[in-house]
């Protein structure tokens, strides 16, 4: 009898190794093949690498980062390549995207780092026109620095992709028509002169007309007024505009071109996630626009 319990034991745990082993081979494979690839990572030597740096298999350079993961370190190339695709594929799948969309900024504090996040999420998701309005005119004061802020964050969230998404400067004055209908997206930076400002000059061009008997007071109406403020404003009305803060007011955005634009309310800009940003678009994409009627 005891000879049979040892031979017993024995098979036990030979059958005990071979589940082990199996065991040990599957995960292997899995890590392998399952499991997003890894950058061969070391670190930078050449000329132009900068201490703290990883360099990746591909020539990329790889941030390292704490992970939960038991690696403890994720290619940040390869979760920057798939978050690109993930915001790519939420444009597709909106039953509607607007074509201009306004960002009003109705707060005292400014972010351009924040705004510059929103652009280049405006982007990515396929949005062709974008608007960047304050009514202190600060951003448009300084819409050089907003704009290289763009294109500073362009590059950190769309990763070795940025150079796909080009961005025109909507105001630059120089071949307007041009750029209107060619590379798109466009960014426009505007403050309160482009709104009833823009209104009045048009008011005071149809005068001079009529002065000068090129027109008649008569001729005065609703598209001739529109198709003057679209000789100053080659941008297609906004259909949706983003209001940062906690002022219920336009504050002056574009008075004559968002009579039928859809308003959503954000409570600040400052540290907006994308996440909020793709819930004020699913917002707009979901809703009914009756146009008046």
């Amino acid at each position: 009898m005891s000879v049979l319990c040892a031979a017993a034991w024995r098979i036990l745990h030979a059958l005990l190794c071979v589940q082990r082993v199996v065991f040990s081979w599957v995960s292997w494979w899995s890590w392998k093949f399952l499991l997003p690839p890894r950058a061969d990572m070391r670190f930078v030597e050449r000329t132009g690498g900068k201490s703290g740096q990883l360099h990746g298999a591909h020539g990329y350079v790889a941030k390292q980062c704490d992970c939960a993961d038991l690696r403890h370190r994720c290619d940040m190339n390869y979760l920057t390549q798939q978050r690109m695709r993930s915001w790519r594929a939420d444009g597709c799948t909106m039953p509607k995207l607007p074509v201009h969309i306004g960002l009003l900024m109705g707060e005292e504090s400014q972010s351009y780092t924040d705004v510059a996040n929103l652009v280049v999420w405006c982007m990515a998701v396929g949005i062709s026109y974008i608007s960047v309005y304050d009514h202190q005119g600060i951003f448009k004061q300084n819409s050089s620095r907003l704009l290289n802020e763009v294109f500073k964050q362009r590059k950190e969230l769309l990763g070795n992709e940025y150079s796909k998404y080009h961005l025109e400067n909507g105001n630059d004055n120089s071949d307007q028509a041009e750029k209107a209908t060619s590379r798109l997206p466009l960014l426009k930076v505007l403050a309160p002169e482009d709104g009833k400002t823009q209104i009045v000059k048009a008011a005071q061009s149809f005068c001079r007309l009529v002065a000068h008997d090129q027109k008649k007071p008569t001729e005065m109406s609703v598209g001739a007024l529109d198709r003057l403020l679209r000789s100053t404003h080659n941008f297609p009305d906004p259909e949706l505009i983003l209001k940062f803060g906690s002022i219920n007011s336009t504050l002056g955005f574009l008075p004559w071109h968002i009579r039928l634009s859809e308003i959503i309310s954000l409570p600040s800009h400052l540290n907006i996630r994308y996440e909020d940003f793709f819930s004020a678009l699913a917002s707009y994409a979901n809703c009914e626009q009756r146009f008046g009627k």
